[in-house]
């Protein structure tokens, strides 16, 4: 599979006769840190590209502006950061789906672990208003138990970047976080610097592109089944 831009399924891109009723794809990201060797923008652009290649397999779908500043607080004391908290974002997801009701759906294709909870908070609102809005984010495929814990700038985030963006990963300053990670709860409560001085949580030793590149194809696979589950097409 390319991961070259797919072009023509923009929604920035189009007229508002030209939209029919579509899917809505929303990349939701992130601006924050990931360790010294991948930039602030890494969520952002694998929740988008997994979002557009969704979109390219399909004829009804449209890709959304991303969502680039979200829940990002237990990265706080890390430069490059910035949050809107989880609150917030709830509220953001909620306006942005009710915004959308020209749309025959609407799918958040979430980048950032830090963002689950603002989207299944959110889901309770979709439920109860009887709106058809999908939530989407990324899982390590079942059989590769190596990759349980790497939470954060490890190996799954940079295989993905050496294969999306190699040009931004800085492969001479990658190095291990703490081993086992801290309990997310830990570092939703205390944030992510007083268990990482580097702000990896994982180890992106031996991470690569062909990697990187196998990895993609199943985010990919996986999206595109909730979308023809829910979708029923």
């Amino acid at each position: 599979m390319s991961v070259d831009a797919v072009a023509g399924h923009e929604l920035a891109d189009r007229t508002w006769p030209d939209l029919g009723r579509p899917i809505l794809l929303v990349p939701v990201g992130s601006c924050e840190q990931h360790g010294p060797h991948l930039p602030i923008g890494t969520d952002t652009l694998i929740a988008t590209t997994v979002a557009r290649a969704a979109a390219d397999r399909r004829d009804d779908c449209l890709v959304a502006p991303a969502l680039t500043i979200t829940a990002s607080g237990e990265h706080q004391g890390f430069p490059g950061t910035l949050s809107i908290g989880t609150d917030v974002l709830v509220s953001v997801l909620i306006e942005l789906a009710r915004s959308a009701e020209w749309a025959d759906g609407v799918a958040f294709v979430n980048g950032h672990g830090g963002n689950v909870g603002a989207m299944q908070r959110a889901s309770v609102t979709f439920e109860q208003e009887q709106r058809r809005v999908m939530m989407w984010w990324p899982r390590p495929p079942e059989h590769r138990t190596d990759l349980v814990g790497d939470l954060h700038a490890g190996r799954i985030e940079t295989s993905l970047l050496l294969a999306l963006a190699p040009h931004l990963v800085d492969e001479h300053q990658a190095a291990a976080g703490p081993s086992p990670t801290p309990p997310v709860a830990d570092l939703v409560r205390f944030g992510v610097q007083p268990y990482s001085s580097n702000g990896v949580l994982g180890d992106p030793t031996g991470a690569t592109a062909e990697e990187g590149l196998s990895l993609l194809a199943h985010l990919v696979d996986d999206l595109s089944a909730l979308l023809t589950h829910t979708t029923g097409r």
